[in-house]
């Protein structure tokens, strides 16, 4: 069976640029490359193919393959992270930051966004607002481990990609119900990202007619002082 866009498939892949591997399913891969995280959920993932869920090159590179593909491609920066932009190069005075900036910092500035301190000149610091990889080609190894056709495991992927997190789901008689863990409410990635799962949910899965977001509180275990 071809894969087209709207295919949900389980796919492996690392990423590398300059030689350097930047991204991967594989967690020992991870941890050789000193890329490991500990929030990050290592493992072959559940994608919509079409969807932009993985880099534009290597979702373009899914469509026509067959379970069990396995492949290499290399992705231009116009379909990876995009050309590095010299007008996303800007200077600020020091005192606009609240923490003393240093080269390779992260930073944000509320009217642009997220960037990085490529250099400090004087009282000027210099910030990139380009993605670190930007105007980079790409070149990734991939390996298609299964077509996804269980709605369930549809749902469940879609939710984990975006939240980065592992969460109880469920389906039943149509609704898709997405047990929250604590503290959702305050998570920003969590905020950030669910109405897009809700939107591609009633999209990519046409058995949703309804997403339940439930957060269950349990009472904390009473602690026994011991008695002298």
């Amino acid at each position: 069976m071809a894969i087209n866009e709207g295919t949900f498939i389980k796919i492996s892949y690392s990423g590398s640029a300059g030689g350097l591997l930047f991204d991967t399913t594989d967690e020992a891969a991870a941890k050789a490359a000193n890329i490991f995280s500990e929030a990050a959920i290592y493992g072959p993932v559940t994608i919509c193919v079409g969807q932009k869920h993985v880099v534009l090159g290597l979702d373009e590179e899914l469509v026509g393959k067959e379970a069990g593909t396995e492949g290499d491609v290399t992705v231009p920066p116009e379909k990876g992270f995009g050309e590095r932009d010299p007008k996303r190069i800007q200077s600020y005075p020091k005192n606009k930051f609240s923490k003393k900036p240093e080269k390779g910092m992260p930073v944000k500035v509320d009217e642009v966004g997220e960037g990085r301190v490529v250099d400090i000149i004087g009282s000027k610091v210099i910030v990139d607002f380009n993605a670190p990889l930007a105007g980079l080609a790409l070149s990734y190894h991939y390996k298609i481990e299964e077509i996804v056709e269980d709605p369930l495991l549809q749902f469940k992927g879609i939710v984990q990609l975006y939240s980065g997190k592992k969460m109880e789901v469920s389906l039943e008689d149509g609704k898709g119900t997405i047990m929250l863990l604590p503290g959702s409410s305050y998570d920003r990635q969590w905020l950030l990202w669910r109405n897009r799962i809700i939107l591609e949910s009633f999209e990519h899965i046409p058995s949703i007619s309804e997403v339940a977001l439930v957060e269950s509180i349990k009472r904390p275990e009473k602690v026994e002082t011991p008695t002298e």
